[in-house]
């Protein structure tokens, strides 16, 4: 694609996970793209084609357009704002105290463009934000231009972000879909051109009014919040009934109206985006005088998820942790990222540590996360593979299904192992084959029926 040479200018206000992304592959599309950013050292970094986070192919796509003099970055808001015809917004926005959306970074970016801008052109944002928030970025800027006393023309238009974590390269240079929102002909017209290098099909290129394309953000992340902590419901059930969880996603999956994507059972989702975006959401029901209650259940089915495996463990050694020492394979929130945001790992090991154990930790990725979240204790102790986490350990837990842990020496992790005993929070393993080498087997929602159990002592007793 990188010899479809627009040369569109453009411009990329903040430079975290989405920014990164879209400015490289919009480079890779044969754009001239600046990206700003506040923070010296990392504009320093990725100058030299460095990236601070895990992302397959990400750094080789950045180094590549840096090579070919298509992107480059900088602090100057000036230089920036000058550079581009089209001004996307990629800025964070945390959740504050109150769980709403932090739009400061979102505003600040807003201003920037309206007091540097010298000629037409369309300010895209990207962020996630509550709905209503596009509409507030025009008047920041068209304040600032008033000031100014100019007749710049800015058109504005909404541009919801779909990147999955250790796929975003992929997704981006292959959407399913590109959501634009504007009532703009003009606007649209001009996007789609923007992206038509990724576009296999015109059904793929989706318009409607900005509100609505705020709203879908939103309401595909909570949906898919919804799934996950539907199918942990059912897996809970499951592991009580003796049902298995694996054969109950795949004859859901089955029906096309369902479809099998997260539907598979866990120690609850984690990431930077479902909880966040539920929160922030939640903030609307004062503004709109309207209750979210499936909401609030899907936060509470998750957070009490993630505790599901520990209590598995705790179980399994009669509620007495003090003296043993656990071996957790996997910290990121999900496989082929380093981002720990919200991680099950994180609610796992305060678990443990609360109860007195001891952990060794091991990720191919997040190490360095996870070395400056949890810092320097007595209780973790960070291994540099997955076979030095095994070492004097009494149990093994599977937090993350990284390809690195599908196919381990199930020998040596039962040579290993004081207990021979594996807790899978992904399902990743076979318990018929595990039991077979004598490794005992936990997993979620893959249990021994209880009920069957007790009929069968019942009828044997009589």
């Amino acid at each position: 694609m990188g010899d479809l040479l627009s040369m569109n200018k453009i411009t990329v206000h903040g430079i975290g996970y989405v920014g990164l992304v879209l400015g490289s592959g919009l480079a890779e599309l044969g754009n001239q793209v600046i990206c700003l950013d506040t923070d010296e050292k990392k504009i320093e970094q990725l100058n030299e084609g460095i990236v601070s986070f895990f992302e397959p192919g990400l750094e080789e796509l950045l180094k590549k357009n840096l090579a070919n003099n298509r992107i480059s970055f900088t602090t100057d808001p000036v230089k920036a704002v000058r550079h581009g015809d089209y001004q996307f917004i990629t800025v964070g926005t945390p959740p504050a105290e109150d769980g709403s959306a932090d739009l400061s970074y979102v505003f600040a970016a807003s201003k920037n463009i309206g007091q540097f801008i010298d000629k037409d052109c369309i300010v895209i944002t990207k962020s996630t934000i509550p709905i209503g928030t596009t509409h507030k970025v025009k008047a920041i800027i068209d304040t600032e231009l008033a000031e100014r006393k100019s007749n710049i023309k800015v058109g504005i238009a909404f541009n919801p972000e779909f990147l999955q974590e250790g796929n975003a390269v992929h997704n981006f240079m292959y959407p399913n879909r590109i959501i634009i929102g504007s009532e703009d002909p003009d606007i649209i017209h001009k996007m789609k051109e923007l992206f038509k290098a990724t576009l296999t099909s015109d059904k793929q290129f989706i318009t409607m009014s900005i509100c609505s394309a705020e709203l879908v953000k939103y309401a595909s992340n909570t949906f898919l919040a919804l799934k996950i902590s539907f199918i942990n419901e059912i897996a809970n059930i499951a592991d009580y009934m003796g049902a298995n969880i694996n054969s109950i996603k795949e004859g859901m999956g089955a029906d096309e109206r369902i479809n099998p994507f997260f539907l598979s059972a866990g120690g609850g989702y984690g990431g930077s985006c479902f909880s966040k975006d539920i929160k922030a959401l939640l903030k609307a029901e004062k503004r709109i005088h309207y209750s979210f209650p499936i909401l609030n259940a899907i936060e509470r089915v998750n957070e009490r998820q993630k505790h599901v495996l520990f209590y598995k463990v705790f179980r399994y050694f009669n509620e007495y942790l003090y003296d043993k020492t656990i071996a957790v394979w996997g910290l990121a929130f999900k496989p082929n990222s380093s981002d720990m945001r919200d991680a099950v790992s994180i609610t796992l090991l305060q678990d443990l540590w609360q109860h007195g154990c001891k952990v060794r930790a091991y990720d191919p990725a997040a190490m360095p996360e996870a070395r400056a979240l949890f810092g320097t204790r007595d209780d973790l102790i960070f291994c540099t593979s997955k076979e030095d986490a095994l070492i004097g350990v009494d149990a093994l837990i599977i937090v993350t299904e990284w390809e690195d842990f599908l196919n381990p020496d199930f020998q040596l992790i039962k040579k290993s192992l004081k207990y021979p005993v594996i807790f899978d929070g992904r399902n990743i393993y076979n318990r018929e084959y595990l039991t077979s080498l004598g490794i005992e087997y936990f997993s979620i929602g893959r249990g021994t029926c209880r009920i069957c159990e007790e009929t069968k002592k019942h009828a044997s007793s009589n």
